[in-house]
């Protein structure tokens, strides 16, 4: 059974799932936006040999929620999960991310390449870039959401099914995935069943990295990468993965099926790619 863990940095405290704490490899598994540590629950199951520390990031599952008058910006992240890797004793580890968290993962394989071992991105590779045209009209979104009168009252459901059925029909999941991920991001009271992730995860970010700022990132990485993903899922061409594949001087190229989160639905051959390129 995983080890519950909270991870006390300087300004946030982190929870975390820890499979496998007795030896092997250290990982760091990082999920994506609105998930949990609990995504890669199917994973870790297959991977023994990795000492795997999947984290909840700030908003979500049950981290600390950033306080009142402090945003959800994309770069902050990376000081997030670099700040739990000292707070967990890892200097020098290997990197997992699903979508947002592989974004996350190439921003710190880039800048602090010195401590990561190995990186494996999975249905993403960098993080989204912007087109510098929408930055103005991007950040007066932003900021009407920041500031607008926030919702204090929590809606409450009658029981888990209805939410799970509404993150099945959003994420294209199947209802055991779904259940993974609902169970670690809600909460209940005398009321009802509420989400407990912070509303602000959906704002719009202020300020995003540009297409130009990623392309710059992605040559950085000095890490042996591999880079997993659906091989059927028609992705926006803003993505621009064909020509990111090029910039990353290491990279392993995997593809496979099960849709975005693949390492949920359909986790044995993405466990199977992991330990081979582990292995290597």
């Amino acid at each position: 059974m995983p080890q519950e863990l909270t991870l006390n940095t300087r300004w946030i405290n982190l929870a975390a799932k820890h499979f496998h704490e007795d030896g092997g490899q250290p990982v760091i598994a990082l999920h994506g936006w609105l998930d949990n540590a609990a995504s890669f629950a199917p994973l870790a199951a297959l991977l023994p040999n990795l000492d795997i520390l999947a984290l909840d990031l700030p908003g979500h599952g049950l981290s600390d929620h950033r306080p009142a008058g402090q945003h959800y910006h994309f770069v902050d992240f990376v000081a997030d999960v670099i700040a739990a890797a000292n707070a967990a004793g890892r200097e020098r580890f290997s990197l997992i991310g699903h979508s947002m968290g592989a974004g996350i993962a190439s921003l710190i394989a880039a800048s602090f390449p010195e401590r990561i071992e190995r990186l494996v991105l999975i249905e993403g590779l960098g993080p989204g870039g912007d087109d510098p045209k929408d930055c103005a009209s991007h950040l007066a979104e932003a900021t009407r959401q920041i500031l607008a009168e926030p919702e204090t009252r929590k809606r409450r459901y009658s029981s888990l099914e209805p939410i799970i059925r509404a993150r099945m029909q959003a994420g294209d999941l199947g209802e055991a995935t779904a259940r993974l991920l609902v169970e670690r991001n809600t909460a209940s009271d005398p009321g009802g069943v509420y989400w407990r992730t912070d509303p602000r995860l959906r704002y719009r970010s202020p300020i995003y990295i540009t297409e130009e700022q990623v392309q710059a990132f992605l040559p950085r990485i000095k890490a042996p990468t591999l880079f997993i993903r659906d091989a059927e899922r028609i992705v926006p061409a803003q993505y621009n993965w064909n020509q990111r594949e090029t910039l990353i001087a290491d990279l392993q190229v995997v593809k496979l099926t099960g849709g975005h989160h693949l390492h949920m639905e359909n986790p044995a051959p993405v466990a199977q790619a992991i330990r081979t390129f582990f292995a290597g």
